[in-house]
């Protein structure tokens, strides 16, 4: 126990030495370390390798233009000398013409046919002298046969007839233009069917002539 704590004195009396004695080699050995040449560290140089630089170059596109054809080159006029004389080639005037020979002359077109010639004559509203009821008005009246239906339904009234007069008198294309009842309009056209006319006349000429008149139907 006493050698053991000798030993531990001696150290603690000895450390600042020791710590001098580290200090003095530490600061020779920074002294040697700037002495050394480190000029061969100086004369080792890295050469990197030069790199190829590509220049890029903006390439315009350009139109191409067509140019138009040149345009014919006018013809080369040949002269003509002017004592140059033209020799008339001589006619024969004594060709005899052959009467019998048939001529090639177009058929002349096929006449007309009779339907063609016929043409639909025209329908006057106004002429020089209208169309003569033969036996009047009163003669209307009395063709007219007044349906029993319509009489014991109690329908009357005057039913307006338009029809064409033709050249010989006759009626023709009866149509009503205002009605009353279906009966009664049917009644008045049998009734001006059978009527007959004298032919109006344009001109001294009988022509066909267009009319209205009123069919009466009244109950007493």
């Amino acid at each position: 126990m006493g050698v053991h704590k000798e030993a531990s004195a001696d150290l603690q009396r000895n450390y600042p030495l020791y710590v001098e004695i580290g200090l003095v080699l530490a600061l020779l050995l920074l002294i040697l370390a700037f002495r050394i040449d480190i000029r061969a560290e100086r004369d080792f140089e890295i050469v990197m390798e030069q790199q190829e630089v590509v220049q890029m170059e903006e390439i315009l596109q350009t139109e191409q233009q067509m140019k138009p054809p040149p345009p014919p080159r006018p013809p080369v006029p040949v002269e003509v000398p002017n004592d140059a004389i033209i020799e008339d080639e001589p006619l024969d005037l004594d060709a005899s013409l052959d009467l019998d020979e048939a001529l090639d002359v177009p058929t002349p077109p096929p006449p007309p046919s009779k339907e063609e010639e016929r043409e639909e004559p025209e329908v006057f509203i106004v002429v020089e002298e209208r169309p003569k009821l033969i036996g009047g008005l009163s003669a209307l009246q009395e063709a007219v046969e007044y349906p029993e239906f319509a009489k014991k339904a109690g329908i009357e009234g005057a039913v307006f007839v338009q029809f064409i007069v033709d050249e010989r008198g006759q009626v023709t294309n009866v149509q009503v233009t205002r009605g009353v009842h279906k009966l009664l309009d049917e009644a008045a056209v049998e009734a001006v069917r059978k009527m007959r006319f004298e032919p109006g006349k344009q001109r001294g000429k009988p022509v066909k002539v267009q009319m209205s008149l009123p069919v009466r139907f009244y109950l007493r």
